[in-house]
């Protein structure tokens, strides 16, 4: 029997199998990097263990520093997660050389998968050799790995060295494996997989199906089980299929086969073989807990000969630390508060307080029908429609207060009727990107920030007996500037238009027209949030001198420069839209474009500069007509 579990990751996946953990009573070992010596995950841990001498976006790769540090706290088996080492043939033998428990499948099965060329050989699919006109558009795709990394849309031959070269870049730097390939790139195809559970006496379970089909960047944002709107006749070849590639390989423990369905037929795409991170819809439908049944499979247990009576349906969104506005950014900062309604399972890997860095993937949480916490959301209702209603409403209703977040996204996306009439495919978010992130703000948000501030820094009555100027406040909201005006009367404050019946610190209730509405406020700095507004105050009279020239290029996000454009020098002429900067930030790489056909006449950037969020990278002086 395994009595001490280390997992092999870090954040949400490693709190998640921790909880399995303590149910089972099974003790638990985090392994963390600098950069995670506080992290939630090594908080909760019967025992945390460092692992010295890597850098922080490199440190859970080091599958010999993590049997090491099993072997150190005593452990007896190990959980890798989903992500960094899951999918590691070498790393799995090497748990197993070491004497431990893997919990996860053969290093065989994992080797015979892990590249999606070889899984697809073994289904009797080959990869594009040659890309001719006829075949695009294409996708390049990484060899190993998942998440979206490594993967990039070609749509014109002249296109495909650059996007190749960007692909095996990004495919090394998040897997350690440059390899890519090519295939067809289904235009509106549906993401659906089925989640298959194996033990090693033969019996391989059909978990259902998932449809995944929201996605950025080839990474899911919104999944549900079971996939809507399929034919029984399809569903049961999704499942045979399922099937059939696990015993190809003879598969035990959880694991995933992935398809793009399109126009009623499907197309295999990889199995993962992991857990992933959308299961806990599968677990929501099914009864489940897929970590604990991990666990059972490792130790030797039998399945059931048939697998439990999926019950009703789950939806899941996942909470990410971005701006979608601004191709998907990656945000960082303090996460200060993070809550969801009750009747939602919240998984994160953080807490109030904790800090979100740049060395890993954004995602801050999934929320899920039944518990408090943040990120992935999973709604599990009778029906569908049910499910969607409650998820979009926990997550319009959550307090996220910190970064700037895609819950807004999530919950437009949830409500837009192709989502709702489950005519949702992979580009959805390609046609209605724009649509979903116009700004949503409470034209009442400023004046309840300005309110809630007076209150808070009122210590006496303020009001006089002949009249006062108005105070004056200013706030950033979506981009824009509000300014907003209020007094201090002998009634306590007062602002013109409305009618302030209650404001604190915390609390603001006005009436416009009878009708009252209440704004929480809550204040971290300079940033405030009111209710779902995220608003920044601004200081009474700018500087001056942080004005930027016209055409600054300005860091997005956190991260690393890892190269510029050829022959990048200042003086040179640029054309708009020309990639100039490639940053890299959490294991993806983002291009920094030309806003104008122009003249380079600053260039700040440099290969190996790490650089914060606003940092100015390059100037573009525009050509005059």
């Amino acid at each position: 029997m395994i009595s001490s579990v280390l997992v092999a990751n870090r954040g949400e996946i490693a709190c998640r199998v921790f909880r399995t953990c303590a149910e089972l009573g099974i003790r638990t070992v985090a392994v963390h990097s600098d950069a995670d010596d506080d992290a939630l995950h090594a908080r909760l841990a019967d025992t945390a263990v460092r692992l010295p001498g890597a850098a922080p976006a490199e440190t859970y790769l080091r599958g010999d520093l993590i049997v090491k540090a099993a072997l150190a706290a005593g452990a007896d088996a190990v959980h890798p997660g989903y992500g960094f080492l899951s999918e590691n043939a070498g790393f799995a033998r090497a748990v197993r050389d070491a004497g431990l428990v893997w919990i996860g499948p053969p290093p065989e099965a994992i080797e015979a998968m892990a590249s999606k060329t070889r899984a697809k050989r073994l289904l009797g699919i080959e990869p594009l050799h040659e890309v001719t006109e006829a075949d695009l558009p294409v996708l390049v795709k990484a060899a190993a790995g998942g998440g979206g990394r490594g993967m990039r849309i070609v749509r014109r031959l002249a296109d495909l060295p650059a996007a190749l070269e960007g692909a095996r870049a990004e495919a090394a730097s998040a897997f350690g494996d440059g390899e890519v390939f090519v295939e067809p790139y289904l235009e509106h195809g549906r993401h659906v997989e089925v989640q298959i559970l194996a033990d090693t006496h033969g019996t391989v379970w059909p978990l259902g199906t998932r449809d995944c089909s929201l996605q950025r960047r080839h990474q899911k944002v919104i999944e549900e089980a079971p996939a809507p709107g399929l034919t029984p006749a399809l569903t049961d070849e999704l499942r045979t299929l399922a099937v059939r590639a696990a015993r190809a390989v003879s598969y035990t423990g959880a694991g995933t086969v992935e398809f793009l369905v399109a126009d009623g037929r499907a197309h295999f795409l990889e199995m993962n073989t992991r857990l992933q991170v959308e299961h806990p819809v599968t677990e929501a439908v099914f009864g489940l807990d897929l970590v604990a049944e991990q666990i059972r499979v490792a130790e030797g247990h039998a399945l059931g000969t048939e697998p439990p009576r999926a019950r009703g349906h789950a939806v899941e969104a996942r909470l990410y630390a971005e701006d979608p506005a601004r191709d998907w950014a990656p945000q960082t900062g303090t996460l200060h508060h993070l809550a969801v309604p009750a009747g939602v399972r919240l998984d994160t890997g953080y807490t109030d307080g904790d800090t979100i860095g740049v060395h890993y993937d954004p995602m801050l949480a999934k929320v899920v029908a039944h518990a408090p916490m943040l990120a992935k959301v999973v709604a599990h209702a009778p029906t569908r429609a049910e499910a969607i209603r409650r998820l979009a409403g926990a997550l319009e209703s959550a307090a996220v207060h910190g970064p700037v977040t895609n819950r807004d996204l999530l919950v437009r996306s949830l409500r837009h009727p192709e989502f709702t009439a489950a005519r949702m495919d992979t580009g959805f978010y390609d046609r209605h990107l724009g649509d979903l992130t116009e700004p949503a703000t409470d034209p009442h948000a400023p004046l309840a920030a300005a309110l809630a501030d007076a209150h808070g820094r009122s210590r006496f009555g303020g009001w006089r007996n002949v009249p006062s100027q108005p105070h004056v406040k200013r706030y950033e909201m979506a981009g824009e500037e509000h300014e907003v005006r209020y007094r201090h009367t002998r009634d306590g404050l007062a602002a013109e238009g409305v009618r302030v019946v209650h404001a604190d610190a915390r609390l603001v209730v006005l009436e416009t027209d009878g009708v009252r509405r209440r704004f929480e406020v809550a204040r971290y700095g300079d940033q405030v949030h009111v209710g779902a507004t995220r608003l920044t105050a601004l200081p009474r009279f700018p500087d001056p001198a942080a004005q930027l020239a016209p055409g600054s290029l300005l860091a997005p996000m956190p991260g690393t420069v890892v190269r510029l454009a050829d022959g990048l020098t200042e003086g040179a002429t640029v054309r708009a839209g020309q990639g100039l900067i490639w940053l890299e930030a959490m294991k993806m790489q983002h291009v920094i474009s030309a806003p104008t056909t122009g003249t380079l006449t600053a260039l700040h950037a440099e290969p190996g500069r790490q650089v914060e969020p606003g940092a100015l990278l390059a100037v573009v002086q525009e050509t005059s007509s």
